[in-house]
């Protein structure tokens, strides 16, 4: 496992359980919005954590840290990502992952195997215009592909899409929720301009406001309650 990256303690990121989240690196995305550079970019990254190094740590926070949260970057590009998950899992620690959903064949087999605890995939925009927002080439069946895995799962998940005005328009919206129209959660997240963010063009940029994120989740709202 690449580990670029490691957060001791999370309150918000696992929903209702205290946990630590390791970061991968690596992503075979680039997105213009990505606030982890030094994750995604190869001529960004520093040095790497050992596995041994996680695993003596997660040894020592038996009892005080209930889960693990494994983001990126993107995970499951990582060769080795199920072994890992597998001796974590060892620990009575509880998995969450985040993925972009890129690699369905991953997540069908952390799924089958019963490795995973919570499932957040990001929702990057409408089909269409994926590969464009993305920044790369995107095969848009495997995502819809692990969308269905995790809405036909057993496991605690949500969908959520990051709203950037200048990469987003109303119908993107309305399309992500016909994508996802059987899930049982969605979550409409503000773009945070930051220095970090990989396209630095986007500070300069109009952005929607909080009001308008309230909007765009209230529409999922009506939506999935059949309204």
């Amino acid at each position: 496992m690449r580990i670029g990256g490691l957060q001791k303690t999370s309150l918000i990121d696992f929903p209702g359980i205290v946990s630590c989240v390791i970061f991968t690196q690596g992503c075979n995305f680039r997105c213009p919005y990505c606030h982890n550079a030094d994750l995604v970019l190869p001529e960004l990254f520093g040095n790497l954590l050992t596995e041994k190094e996680i695993f003596l740590f997660l040894k020592e926070r038996v009892g005080r840290l209930q889960g693990v949260v494994l983001s990126g970057g993107e995970p499951t590009i990582q060769e080795d990502i199920i072994s890992f998950i597998e001796k974590i899992k060892e620990m009575k620690y509880r998995i969450k992952l985040d993925t972009n959903g890129s690699h369905p064949d991953v997540l069908k087999r952390l799924l089958k195997e019963n490795l995973l605890d919570y499932v957040a995939m990001d929702i990057k925009t409408s089909l269409e215009n994926y590969s464009k927002v993305v920044g790369c080439l995107v095969d848009v069946e495997k995502i819809k592909e692990s969308i269905a895995l995790i809405i036909n799962s057993y496991v605690f998940y949500e969908f959520r899409t990051t709203c950037v005005k200048p990469l987003h328009q109303e119908k993107d919206f309305g399309e992500i929720f016909h994508m996802i129209q059987n899930a049982r959660r969605f979550v409409a997240q503000k773009f945070e301009p930051s220095q970090k963010v990989l396209d630095k063009e986007l500070l300069q940029a109009e952005h929607f406001s909080q009001e308008d994120i309230a909007r765009i989740q209230e529409s999922w709202e009506r939506i999935s309650k059949g309204k």
